[in-house]
């Protein structure tokens, strides 16, 4: 039986605010907070909340059998809960109807698979915690930031403990064979993967309202079919998009929902049933594995990273700022972590970019790619100064990690004094009362024995 996985991302940018060379020492704060707020208020209104009620009621009407997936950077979720918290309560309400998963994915939306195992661990590490606070429980699949993936990001994942994992159908590497199976890592035969059916994704976030496009206009019932007429063994469609093509990139006026909410009737009419990630990865077994030496990812027609690390300005913003990503993490300071989160976040790397896009880019407040490059290495130079000036250079790594080490054990230790003096304390006071009631007993004891006394004596 044929099933349809679908899958929204939702990610919000943070914008950096117009940062110059001279700020850098004396400016240490770097975003845009009216953009910020501007934006996701926008984007929650035109897109997120319509499309999430209609979603909840496509679930409502479903009786359980419409499904649906989500996943959510960690610093997309601040900027909910800090400007739009009503979408973060709208996807509680859709857990709750046990018809939603959520997946794992880096908390900063960054590039750290790539750069550092360490820096990755702890990005999924947190954004994982985040999910659980609000949703109930841990993710057990993983999305990688725009669905990047490779051999080598594939060994990370499973050794987190991850059962599956949301990647490309990219045509380079999987060449004749469809993405319509479950797979399996080449490099952790344990991960499975489900792979983006590129064609029938794009044909929803990218060409749905455009009217020179040969198939417009798209009807559910069409699309539906073209579905349920693939080969019966291709039983696993995977239908991946970002929430925000549900009334920006394709606008309300479309009818892009209406759309939407048709899928499932077509769907059920023809035997065609929905499934989350993880119901998919627990009863299909894969039919075989997926080599991937070179890392792909769901952006441009290349389908690989080039879109972030494709020229000599992004790769130097990348490494400058991964060149401190284990000082960042062994450091562990507040203030230093949420700044590391934003800077990580890909959209920077992507202004910077110099090739020419099937989508549309959106480069905000620069106008070039050298505007953005530069913007953002006046940052990143602010940034470094201050983690270096929180812990020496001259300190290197693993010295520091020492330092840092004993400084926890000393305050372990006198955590756990404390807690020996909190508990002696209480024992004397627990002696102090027992004492006081026994020297209360004798003190009894003594005069009944003075009064028998005088009554002997009469």
């Amino acid at each position: 039986m044929k099933t349809i996985c679908l899958y929204f991302e939702i990610h919000q940018i943070i914008n950096l605010k117009r940062y110059r060379f001279f700020d850098i020492s004396t400016d240490h704060y770097y975003y845009d907070d009216y953009e910020n707020e501007r934006t996701i208020d926008d984007i929650a209104e035109r897109s997120y909340m319509p499309a999430l009620n209609t979603i909840e009621q496509m679930i409502r009407d479903g009786g359980g059998y419409f499904k649906v997936a989500f996943s959510l950077s960690g610093v997309g979720m601040e900027q909910l809960e800090m400007h739009a918290p009503e979408v973060i309560e709208k996807l509680q309400t859709l857990n709750d109807t046990g018809c939603v998963e959520f997946l794992a994915e880096p908390y900063s939306h960054g590039l750290s698979s790539l750069a550092n195992e360490a820096a990755f661990a702890a990005d999924v590490r947190k954004q994982s915690a985040k999910i659980e606070q609000y949703f109930g429980k841990k993710p057990t699949v993983l999305r990688n930031s725009s669905l990047i993936y490779s051999d080598d990001i594939g060994i990370q994942v499973a050794a987190l403990g991850f059962k599956g994992m949301l990647t490309e159908g990219a045509k380079h590497v999987l060449g004749w064979k469809s993405p319509h199976y479950v797979y399996s890592s080449a490099s952790a035969p344990k991960l499975k993967l489900l792979l983006r059916d590129i064609e029938l994704s794009d044909d929803i976030s990218l060409r749905f309202n455009n009217t020179e496009w040969e198939r417009y206009p798209l009807f559910a019932d069409d699309y539906v079919d073209r579905i349920a007429r693939l080969p019966e063994e291709e039983q696993v469609i995977n239908i991946f998009m970002e929430l925000s093509a549900l009334g920006v990139a394709q606008p309300l006026s479309s009818n892009i929902l209406e759309f939407l909410r048709a899928i499932p009737v077509c769907a059920r009419q023809r035997g065609i049933i929905f499934s989350t990630p993880s119901e998919i990865i627990s009863k299909m077994k894969s039919i075989s594995a997926i080599n991937v030496p070179y890392p792909m990812s769901w952006v441009d027609e290349e389908r690989d990273i080039s879109s972030w690390l494709g020229n000599a300005m992004q790769r130097e913003a990348f490494n400058k700022l991964y060149s401190v990503a284990d000082r960042v993490r062994i450091a562990n300071d507040p203030k230093i972590n949420q700044d590391w989160d934003y800077l990580q976040a890909s959209n920077n790397f992507r202004f910077m970019t110099t090739k020419p896009s099937n989508v549309g880019l959106d480069r905000g407040i620069y106008s070039s790619p050298f505007d953005a490059f530069t913007n953002y290495m006046n940052v990143l130079g602010d940034f470094m100064n201050r983690v270096k000036s929180l812990y020496p250079e001259e300190i290197d790594n693993e010295e520091l990690n020492s330092l840092l080490t004993t400084i926890k054990n000393q305050g372990d230790e006198i955590t756990m004094k404390e807690k020996e003096i909190v508990r002696l304390q209480a024992k004397v006071e627990k002696l102090k009362t027992a004492n006081g009631k026994l020297k209360a007993q004798l003190d009894k004891a003594s005069e009944k024995k003075t009064v028998a006394k005088k009554a002997s004596g009469k």
